[in-house]
């Protein structure tokens, strides 16, 4: 895939400059938000792409979802679905830094609280259709116990939401892949979208690929539904490319964060939500977020 279909010269990005808080000390504080404009690029197949407006009217990017008071909050509009995408608990490897990629690596036992936080939140403020998942273990433990909370039966295994594979850095740690595995680390540092790992690993285009369809896949099944999709920190990265082609980055993607994405007429998203923790104020979280950025892993 070129460079030219991962993102369209005609959206352009504002940025809204926010205060600054507690709770998100840790991210930057100037949020990309997209605009459209006609569609004149007819080589970039992503023609709609766009925040949602009311972010514009507040200076909170993390609005807060209590629905309890509002009676068509398990509405959603017909016409799309709507998907909250969750990243996975935290895991030792999390916390040491080391690159997972397709390692199965499980929840350890502050991710499993974060698990059930989350669950809990989404149980009391959506009413719920489906719980998807990657296969790996700490998004489908993380889904699990989602679905469990949310009444839901059973988590449908996807394994195209799986993390990118890393090739031969997966298992090292970040800070001596570069000593360890040079060739692999400049490939997975490279700026060409369509550079692949050594060792097996996939270009960042090929990840676009197959998590973003992967998504239009639901998004076709559940129109005017609400799903839950749990995934990896660089596959939300890269559904954020998709809904925001020409934004600047999103900031980290932390454990057990809530991003909610609109998919309408097949190809039009929509970002509602984006990167809120609020659930995580009694549990706390990885100030380093490793692995929800450039470092996805």
């Amino acid at each position: 895939m070129s460079a030219l279909s991962r993102a369209s010269d005609t959206t352009t990005c504002l940025s809204l400059r926010l205060p600054s808080s507690p709770l998100h000390s840790n991210l930057t504080n100037t949020v990309p938000l997209c605009s459209f404009k006609f569609h004149i690029n007819h080589r970039c197949r992503h023609r709609h792409s766009l925040i949602s407006p009311h972010l514009l009217k507040t200076p909170n990017p993390f609005p807060s979802m209590a629905h309890s008071n509002n009676p068509s909050s398990d509405t959603v509009d017909p016409t799309c679905a709507e998907i909250i995408v969750v990243r996975h608990g935290e895991t030792v490897w999390n916390v040491d830094g080391r690159l997972q990629g397709h390692i199965d690596v499980e929840l350890n036992e502050v991710g499993r609280e974060q698990a059930a936080v989350v669950a809990d939140r989404l149980s009391r403020e959506f009413k719920v259709s489906a719980v998807y998942s990657s296969d790996l273990k700490r998004a489908f433990e993380t889904a699990e116990k989602i679905a469990a909370t949310c009444g839901i039966a059973e988590v449908i295994k996807d394994p195209d939401l799986r993390e990118r594979h890393l090739g031969d850095l997966q298992g090292l740690v970040l800070q001596e892949a570069a000593k360890v595995s040079a060739v692999a680390y400049r490939a997975f540092k490279s700026h060409r979208t369509n550079q692949d790992i050594p060792g097996g690993g996939e270009s960042l285009d090929k990840l676009y690929d197959r998590c973003t369809s992967s998504l239009e896949r639901i998004a076709e099944k559940h129109t005017g539904e609400r799903v839950v999709v749990v995934t990896h920190g660089g596959v939300i990265r890269e559904l954020y490319q998709r809904a925001c082609p020409n934004g600047k980055s999103g900031g980290r993607v932390l454990n057990t964060s809530i991003n909610i994405f609109h998919i309408s007429d097949g190809d039009r998203w929509t970002i509602k939500t984006w990167g809120d923790v609020s659930h995580l104020n009694e549990t706390g979280y990885l100030k380093s977020g490793f692995g929800g950025d450039k470092t996805s892993g």
